[in-house]
Parts: C-alpha cells; sequence; structure tokens
C-alpha cells in the first residue's frame, strides 16, 4: 500500500546547504513500496514571499511564489536521490498517481494556490488510498499549545482527527503561534478517516521508522 511523506521545508531546507537533502535521500531510498513525498518550501518562500509583498504582488501571486520554491526544493531532493525518483516534480494528484507507474518515488511540491504542503499531503493520501500518512516537522509532534511560544506546553502521544481539527484551530488562532499540521490538512485527515502521524524530522531516522510502522515517537492520529 502507498505512503505519503510530509516534509516540511524548514525541516529539508533550514539553510542553503545540501546536507539534509542527502541525508533524507539515503533514508528514502531504503524504502519499499510506493512512496510519495511531498516538499515544504520552508524560510526560502517565506522571504520570497515577503519580497513580492513588499513590491505589491497580490496573495495569489504570492502562492505561486511559495508553490515554485517547494517544487525547487522537489527537484533537489529528486537530484539526490539519483534515479531512484521520478525526473520531475508531478504538478497534480492525478499526475502525481500516473508517475508511480514507474515504480520510483515520486516527488512533489505544492499544487494550487490557498493549499499548503500540509493540505497537499492529506489530498494525495486520500486519492492514492495511502495506508501512511507522515509529517515530518520542525518540532517532535503534537502539543496542546505552539512550543516554539509556550515552553510550557503540553505534548500530545495520540490524538483523533476531530480533535486535531478542534486543537489546530485554536492554536493558529492564536498571534505568532503556528501548528505542525495546518487547520485544512487536519480536516482532510478527519473526512477520510486517515491515519497519520507527526514525527521530529530533524532526525531522518525517525522519519524512516514511522515510514515502516515501528515505533518512531511523534503523535499518533488516529480514530
Amino acid at each position: 500500500m502507498p505512503t505519503v511523506v510530509n516534509i516540511g521545508g524548514s525541516v529539508i531546507a533550514p539553510s542553503s546547504g545540501d546536507e539534509r537533502f542527502e541525508e533524507y535521500a539515503e533514508a528514502l531510498s531504503s524504502v519499499d513500496g510506493e512512496l510519495y513525498v511531498v516538499v515544504g518550501g520552508g524560510g526560502a518562500a517565506r522571504d520570497y514571499i515577503g519580497i513580492a509583498r513588499r513590491l505589491g504582488a497580490n496573495e495569489a501571486v504570492c502562492d505561486e511564489i511559495g508553490i515554485d520554491v517547494t517544487r525547487l526544493n522537489a527537484r533537489l531532493l529528486i537530484s539526490a536521490l539519483n534515479g531512484s525518483a521520478y525526473p520531475e516534480p508531478p504538478s497534480g494528484y492525478e499526475d502525481a498517481k500516473a508517475a508511480m507507474a514507474l515504480g520510483r518515488i515520486v516527488v512533489m511540491g505544492g499544487v494550487a494556490p490557498g493549499q499548503s504542503t500540509d493540505a497537499v499531503s492529506a489530498v494525495l493520501a486520500e486519492y492514492v488510498d495511502a495506508d501512511r500518512l507522515v509529517f515530518a516537522t520542525s518540532v517532535p509532534g503534537i502539543f496542546r499549545e505552539d512550543p516554539r511560544v509556550d515552553d510550557s506546553a503540553e505534548f500530545v502521544d495520540e490524538i483523533t482527527p476531530s480533535e486535531l481539527v478542534e486543537l489546530v484551530m485554536k492554536i493558529e488562532l492564536k498571534a505568532g503561534s503556528k501548528s505542525p499540521v495546518d487547520p485544512l490538512a487536519a480536516k482532510i485527515i478527519e473526512r477520510s478517516r486517515l491515519s497519520a502521524r507527526v514525527v521530529g524530522g530533524d532526525e531522518p531516522g525517525n522519519v524512516l521508522e514511522a515510514i515502516r510502522g515501528g515505533a518512531a515517537g511523534g503523535t499518533l492520529i488516529a480514530r
């Protein structure tokens, strides 16, 4: 059965170096079965979007710029996978599913304005009937508050999709806070009855363990 992995841009591209791409390529290339990877834009996307806003671009244009950066990150990971990946980032869900016919890892970025790569991963998992969805984030799982803002935030070992929707809406409404899974992705997980796991992505080995269904830590999202 297919697996979908979302790698946050701040995880795979925390700087302009290539080390994290190589580390993830080594881990992902050892996975058996159908593997789809969605890569975020991270700091580079935020920087370019900020510049675009200052230059007067509207939000739809800013979204397109962010998508372009995610696709650049996807291309870098494809390069690091050195033949183990489909050679182009698919531009949509149907294209991604068709690309899997070659039996290689499919790596993609954003798809449409207004849709984060979190949401892309959830929709893709729904589209390809994935049995596993993994979010590799800059925090070790889901907390009841944003741990980057509140040092006393409570860690959540397991949560239902409906509880997740309620929690991330509460977190996102607070100024300066951001949940590891955004509200749209949470709603898609809820409607599709997906099981998912949120893990810290700083160590690709943790993500690999989650892909294989092992004791990867993090937070399990399940009914």
